[in-house]
């Protein structure tokens, strides 16, 4: 991903303060506990249900309701609960016959359910709502795939260039086919991305209306989206549970499950900036996934989507096929521990889901839309190829120092609201 010429110095700074004032964080603002040791991670405690109804609370004002605009009120909470009985449990939800869960998850709540059947395994605190970050982009693909052509020409903006946060690299005037455009939004997370997508569905609160009216078709109760591309907003929530069934539904559709297979991908250039004198046209680049476990070649891994900001903390969700066998994992608000990453987290969750016993079930994913109850039914193959190019690491990285040179030129004083730096860089 390339982060904005005018945004980098600020996010840098940024960047060195987090270092100074808050010795447990990384790079891309990602949390690490005990980073002088090993240190077993803490197990939140839901069993009380802290966040049935509410989000966990926010730790900044990004979700500080503007004057004039109302307090989104919470969503309903169903009963009985959608899933099943079991599912109404804000605790560990298992089967004793597959033995115990995975030890030292850090997310407060997470979910492993077979991608085929619906079957749900395991999960802590399924209905919780918690904030998806870059997971809900997810929900934007499902909505811009039933709703666009992939052919489609779109047009970069300067307010896709100034968007806030990690970027493909839109410029303005750049040409891009929505196909182009959702492959950078799943890959590596593009937020200019899901802002030009969000146009094309008619504008942001269109964009969003369409993305809600999805989850609510296919039974996703616990999900709001209030930004297309999972920056935290008022009113912004989803569950494990939920996150599983967008995922689920997503997976339906070729043209997505080829998407997020990719570990890299020829995302186009833009013209020269008119409003900076002596600007060049700036070239394509070979984008690589920000999905550490298809980046690093974890043995069949489907693909899926990262997600982070400071209030959602790591958000995960991803699909991954053994011996015939699929399944869907979802983490949400967790943490890297030092000698312990959300990464191998989630290994120690897929292991735990292929080991339980044919025919383990808490729960079900299944839901009121088309499929309901019914096997996960792949779509046709993809409509059309991608450009999925051999890497030009050289090149990329090439981008990136000139990218950085130019900032230490021309970079303002502007300090990011937010970012939303993905998981998957572990």
């Amino acid at each position: 991903m390339i982060s904005r010429i005018s945004r980098v110095g600020a996010a840098l700074a940024v960047a060195a303060a987090a270092v100074l004032s808050a010795p447990v964080c990384v790079s891309h603002a990602d949390p690490v506990a005990g980073v002088d040791g090993y240190v077993p991670a803490p197990t939140p405690d839901t069993d009380d249900c802290p966040h049935r109804v509410h989000t966990p609370p926010a730790i900044d004002e990004s979700e500080v309701v503007q004057p004039g605009q109302t307090t989104p009120t919470p969503l309903p909470v169903p009963t009985p609960a959608v899933g099943g009985a079991k599912l109404a449990g804000c605790g560990v939800v298992a089967d004793p016959k597959a033995g115990d869960v995975p030890a030292n998850l850090t997310s407060a709540g997470w979910l492993i359910a077979d991608l085929d059947t619906g079957a749900v395994i395991a999960a802590k605190d399924p209905h919780g709502r918690y904030r998806p970050a870059s997971t809900i982009k997810t929900l934007l693909a499902l909505t811009a795939l039933k709703e666009l052509n992939l052919d489609t020409i779109v047009t970069g903006t300067t307010d896709d260039y100034g968007v806030e946060g990690d970027s493909c690299g839109i410029g303005p005037g750049g040409t891009y086919t929505v196909r182009e455009l959702l492959t950078g939004l799943l890959m590596v997370s593009g937020n200019d991305c899901a802002n030009a997508l969000a146009r094309e569905l008619g504008g942001r609160e269109q964009a969003l209306g369409k993305m809600n009216a999805e989850a609510k078709a296919i039974g996703a109760v616990d999900t709001r989206a209030a930004s297309p591309s999972g920056l935290d907003a008022p009113g912004m929530s989803t569950s494990p549970f939920d996150l599983a069934l967008i995922f689920r539904e997503a997976m339906r559709n070729a043209d997505f499950r080829h998407m997020i297979s990719l570990t890299e991908f020829k995302f186009p250039g833009f013209p020269a900036l008119k409003d900076v004198p002596g600007d060049k046209a700036h070239p394509g680049y070979m984008m690589a996934t920000s999905n550490a476990l298809l980046r690093d070649g974890y043995p069949d891994m489907l693909g899926g989507k990262t997600g982070f900001t400071d209030d959602a903390l790591k958000t995960f969700v991803a699909g991954i096929e053994r011996d015939g066998k699929r399944l869907v994992i979802v983490q949400m608000a967790g943490l890297t521990v030092a000698g312990d990453t959300y990464v191998q987290q989630a290994q120690r969750m897929i292991d735990y889901g292929f080991a339980a016993p044919a025919g383990t079930s808490v729960g079900s994913l299944a839901h009121s839309g088309d499929n309901a109850h019914s096997p996960f039914s792949p779509a046709p193959e993809p409509t059309a190829a991608t450009s999925d190019e051999p890497s030009h690491i050289g090149r990329n990285t090439l981008i990136v120092v000139v990218i950085v040179l130019a900032a230490a030129a021309v970079a303002g004083g502007a300090v990011l609201r937010k970012r939303a730096a993905d998981s998957g860089t572990d």
